[in-house]
């Protein structure tokens, strides 16, 4: 498992979530071995921590994680600026040389460890993974079980994964920029590009203008690649395959589960299994900040309009990922701001996800006018596929009963 958690980190470079803290790592290429390590390590730890507490329900938890990322966000712009004038690195640096000539004189250096370390911790509060199937598994794991010794160690791995990646990258880039032995106003440039690079990324995650931008990108592929890892590794074959499992097309896979234990129903009144006989039911397991679920969230949008009069009901249910995605005034805004008209379920207590054994973000079951479930998929793909089921479902519920 924890090998598995490690190449799944590994694969992450592919993917385009880890596009908006890139100018993060990469504008410090021309920083010292050290610094860069200890940027990644800041990363890879505050990511275990973080990912392991989003599972913890406490209030305070989520309103930390939630203020750590603004925190993240005014450390980020000040280290955009630090770049862009030295006037200002100077300035943000004069504290941590004080505290150091207070304590020892021999650590008037300590500000820049400390400093590569803080970037780290802050790219990690940030840095929200595409869940696949790996890191699905783990997180799901996480939530029906507690925060636990066993997952924080598996997010290690994972985030360990990660950083041997971009690790790979930034020292090729640092190796190519010292080959290229550019002069010292160029240098300046670089930096100050950097910085601007940097500043911009702040303002648009800040803005939530990176999910628009990412909306075009597909992690299909990544997705595709991680499960054949995962098959390919002996001895815990057996163990995922009852986590992620294939679609299935013809034949029923039991009656719907229950659809109750949500905190709050958005665009409807709470909705039962008794409430939805006689309709085509799609169940779309999402979470806002999930690269994933905007990319099939078109798709789903379009079914739910477009199949309407003709019986389909689909029903969102907004289980979060993040501690952040666990404030309701944040899955009102989102649920606002993408359009979104059909019933949606916030399922905060994970209880319509326990429900349903789901392990993945999103994840579609299809369930036909008889209560059975007819078909389920997860992760984006297959809109043809799905679309000729809805089709199917919604055909048979119109024929006479025999």
């Amino acid at each position: 498992m924890f090998l598995i958690a490690f190449l799944g980190g590994i694969l992450t470079v592919l993917s385009p979530c880890i596009l908006p803290v890139v100018p993060f790592l990469f504008a410090g290429v021309k920083r010292t071995r050290s610094s860069i390590l200890l940027t990644l390590g800041g990363m890879v730890l505050t990511f275990a921590l973080i990912a392991s507490l989003a599972v913890v329900s406490s209030e305070w938890v989520v309103q930390a994680n939630n203020t750590g990322r603004h925190v993240a966000l005014f450390v980020m712009g000040l280290f955009a600026l630090s770049l862009i004038s030295a006037r200002v690195g100077d300035w943000m640096a004069r504290p941590f040389v004080a505290l150091g000539n207070r304590l020892d004189p021999d650590t008037r250096k300590m500000s820049g460890p400390l400093g590569s370390v803080m970037i780290g911790v802050a790219t990690g509060l940030l840095w929200a993974p595409c869940a696949g199937p790996i890191l699905g598994v783990i997180l799901t794991g996480a939530m029906l079980q507690g925060a636990n010794a066993q997952t924080s160690l598996l997010l290690l791995a994972y985030g360990l994964g990660s950083a041997l990646s971009l690790g790979t990258l930034i020292f090729a880039g640092r190796g190519l920029v010292n080959r290229l032995k550019v002069s010292i106003p160029v240098t300046g440039w670089l930096r100050r590009g950097a910085g601007v690079a940097v500043l911009a990324t702040v303002a648009v995650i800040s803005t939530g203008a990176d999910r628009t931008l990412l909306a075009g990108t597909s992690s299909e592929g990544v997705s595709s690649l991680e499960k054949g890892v995962m098959e390919s590794v002996p001895k815990v074959v057996d163990y995922f395959v009852s986590k992620v499992r294939a679609d299935s097309m013809d034949n029923a896979q039991g009656a719907m589960p229950s659809l109750s234990g949500a905190v709050q129903w958005l665009n409807s009144p709470a909705l039962s299994n008794d409430s939805l006989k006689g309709k085509v039911v799609l169940v779309d397991f999402w979470t806002y900040d999930c690269i994933n679920c905007q990319h099939t969230l078109p798709y789903v949008k379009d079914w739910a309009k477009k199949y309407e009069k003709d019986g389909l009901v689909v029903v969102g249910v907004h289980t979060p990922e993040y501690g952040y995605e666990r404030i309701i005034d944040n899955v009102k805004d989102q649920v606002k701001k993408l359009g979104i008209t059909y019933p949606v379920a916030i399922d905060n207590n994970y209880a319509i996800w326990r429900a349903f054994d789901n392990q993945y973000w999103p994840a579609h079951y299809l369930i036909d006018a008889k209560g059975q479930v007819r078909y389920t998929h997860f992760g984006e793909g297959a809109y043809e596929t799905q679309e000729k089921m809805i089709q199917q479902l919604l055909e048979e519920a119109k024929a006479p009963s025999a």
